[in-house]
């Protein structure tokens, strides 16, 4: 049986194609690349088909350090098939053996949605053991598969299993120790666990393990019966907290883990402007994340809603403070129920 690796694009082809050049360098022996395109403007799946034909320039890291990962180029061609959503969904696959499955989606379903449209396509298949979903904006150490496999079958019988993700611009420093502590009383997600740690501290991981309430879905490896037992993420949310309701509706059945030697180094927003180590977050980004934390505490914890109500409040006001108008005004209009927002 083999795994699955899901990857999701929108407007971000040239980080897609660096990513897909690390991943198609792999050690392990049987995968699968599906690639889902949120209706990119950019010529993202021409731009896809033309690489896979060895017809498109390899893509050159933007960190010298990590040259190693993605380059030299992935002999081409390397065997693709390009399905619309309804053909993927239906199982109606002309070509089901090839390396990469690119799949058109048919809009911008936000993160889950594109997401989803992949997981619905291997569950139609039945024929893996894991997914791996992965961030479009990381690139990936060569054995970085094959240890979250053995770490996942050499943990609990049940376990979602993460990687020690590192920030792609200053690889020495980690980004995340598998994923996040969440605060249902603050509603704040952002306790990103061994953050700004540098790669030669002594680490205990044992311990960060037990402090993860949820898997970082830039890098998360599912077992087939998490997706049957669970169900697929929620497509409430567009961007943000996806991993969070998954987490939360597993409600422990599933324990959670991260595998110390699986090294992703990830860029952390590039396509939606999160904050990375020396950014400021965009407004679109800060706008999911304020707007689904409240929609989270109402789903879950509405005993917390009021004190979620006041970490936001206080969070308007610091924005005021700071200077930052625009935000301000844009907590405030989460606050009195604005729903959607689109980035321009």
């Amino acid at each position: 049986m083999k795994t699955y690796i899901v990857i999701l694009n929108w407007n971000g082809y040239l980080d897609t194609l660096e990513c897909l050049e690390s991943v198609f360098k792999l050690s392990h022996p049987h995968f699968q690349v599906i690639l889902c395109d949120n209706d990119s403007s950019d010529n993202s799946i021409d731009h896809f088909t033309n690489w896979a034909e060895g017809k498109h320039s390899s893509p050159i890291a933007e960190s010298s350090a990590l040259t190693s990962l993605v380059s030299p180029s992935v002999k081409k061609p390397i065997p693709y098939t390009l399905l619309e959503r309804d053909q993927a969904e239906r199982g109606n696959i002309p070509n089901p053996d090839v390396d990469l499955i690119m799949i058109k989606t048919g809009g911008n379903l936000g993160f889950a949605g594109g997401n989803n449209v992949g997981l619905r396509y291997a569950l139609k298949c039945d024929d893996f053991d894991y997914i791996w979903l992965l961030n479009n904006d990381t690139v990936v150490a060569p054995n970085c598969l094959s240890k979250m496999i053995n770490y996942s079958q050499s943990h609990s019988p049940k376990n979602l299993c993460g990687s020690v993700q590192y920030f792609y611009h200053a690889p020495e420093i980690i980004q995340a120790l598998g994923g996040s502590h969440y605060n249902k009383w603050s509603g704040i997600a952002s306790e990103t666990l061994g953050r700004g740690t540098s790669i030669h501290a002594e680490i205990n991981h044992a311990n960060f393990e037990k402090q993860l309430s949820y898997i970082h879905g830039a890098s998360w490896l599912l077992p087939k019966n998490f997706l049957t037992d669970i169900g697929l993420m929620s497509e409430d949310y567009f961007l943000f907290y996806e991993e969070i309701d998954w987490c939360i509706r597993n409600n422990g059945q599933y324990q959670l883990c991260y595998c110390p030697e699986a090294k992703v180094f990830h860029k952390e927003g590039a396509s939606i402007g999160s904050k990375s180590l020396t950014q400021e977050s965009s407004l679109f980004a800060d706008f999911y994340l304020f707007r689904n934390k409240l929609k989270v505490t109402r789903k879950f914890y509405p005993e917390a809603l009021l004190t979620v109500y006041i970490t936001t409040t206080l969070q308007f006001f610091n924005r005021i403070r700071r200077g930052q108008w625009k935000k301000a005004t844009l907590f405030a209009q989460i606050l009195f129920g604005k729903q959607s927002y689109s980035q321009k």
